[in-house]
Parts: structure tokens; sequence; C-alpha cells
């Protein structure tokens, strides 16, 4: 079981309201990183979330499908945040994420991801993501696989 100890990044200025966005946030990640997609599609199913990265459409169990997929042909993948910030609505991770256990904290392999995603009402209601290839065989796989357009929702 993958678990990241997100109360290191706590920093005394956030709010509890703050706090308790973090909280919907990690607990959505840790369902996916343990691969418990059931279980965070019957969590989050009624989030309205709508994706801002175009290769991905909207919905929640899109995104867990997507995750579901990249599991099974990646049954290593880890997202290792590295900073987590916290602004008014919005929950900003910036992490490391890599498909392969012995790449973990190889910051030659893998992919910089930055996510930010906006809360309402205690639910995930936007996602964004900024990716970057670490290696080769990353920029290789992003090419491959990126390009399609799967929503309309602009990726500002």
């Amino acid at each position: 079981m993958n678990k990241i100890d997100f109360k290191k990044f706590y920093q005394a200025h956030w709010t509890i309201e703050e706090r308790l966005k973090l909280e919907v946030v990690t607990d959505f990640v840790q369902g996916i990183l343990n691969h418990e997609f059931d279980q965070v599609i019957a969590t989050y199913r009624d989030h309205p979330y709508v994706q801002h990265n175009r290769s991905v459409p909207s919905g929640i169990e899109n995104i867990v499908n997507l995750n579901r997929k990249m599991a099974s042909r990646f049954p290593e993948f880890f997202l290792d945040p590295k900073h987590v910030y916290l602004d008014g609505d919005f929950v900003i991770f910036h992490s490391h994420l890599t498909v392969k256990a012995n790449h973990r904290g190889n910051e030659k392999k893998g992919l910089n991801v930055i996510d930010i995603w906006k809360i309402s009402d205690g639910k995930i209601v936007e996602h964004w993501d900024s990716i970057q290839p670490l290696d080769f065989m990353s920029r290789l796989f992003t090419l491959i696989t990126g390009g399609a357009i799967r929503n309309n929702d602009g990726v500002f």
C-alpha cells in the first residue's frame, strides 16, 4: 500500500477549510495510488470534475479509468508529491511521477507533474495539470499517447 504523509507539507498559515480541501484531494490521490479504483468512483462519483487536460474526458470515472489503465500497464506507477500549495479553493501538487519502483527518487526518470485541483463545497470541481517528461522514454510515451482532444474544457 502506498501511503504519503501529506501532513509533512502542512503550513501554519493554512486555514482549517484549506486543510479540509487538501484532505479531499489527498484521499482521492491515495485511492488512485493504492489502485482502489472502484472505491474512488463510489466516493467521488457525484463530484462535477471538469478536466482541463485536453487528452482526458471530464468526469471522475474517466480520470479513474485512465489511471486504472495506467496501473494495469505500469503497476508500480507512483506520484511522489514534492511540494503542496493551498490557495483558497485551489490545491496544488508539484510531484515526481514514475512508472517503475526503481525510478522513484531518480529525477532523471519519469515525469515532472503539476496538478491543480479546485475544490468547492467539499467536491473536486476542476483539475488542470502540466506534465514535463524527464527522460527519453517518457518523452516518447507522451508523444505516442498525446494529441487526441477528448474535451472542450480549455486548458486555462
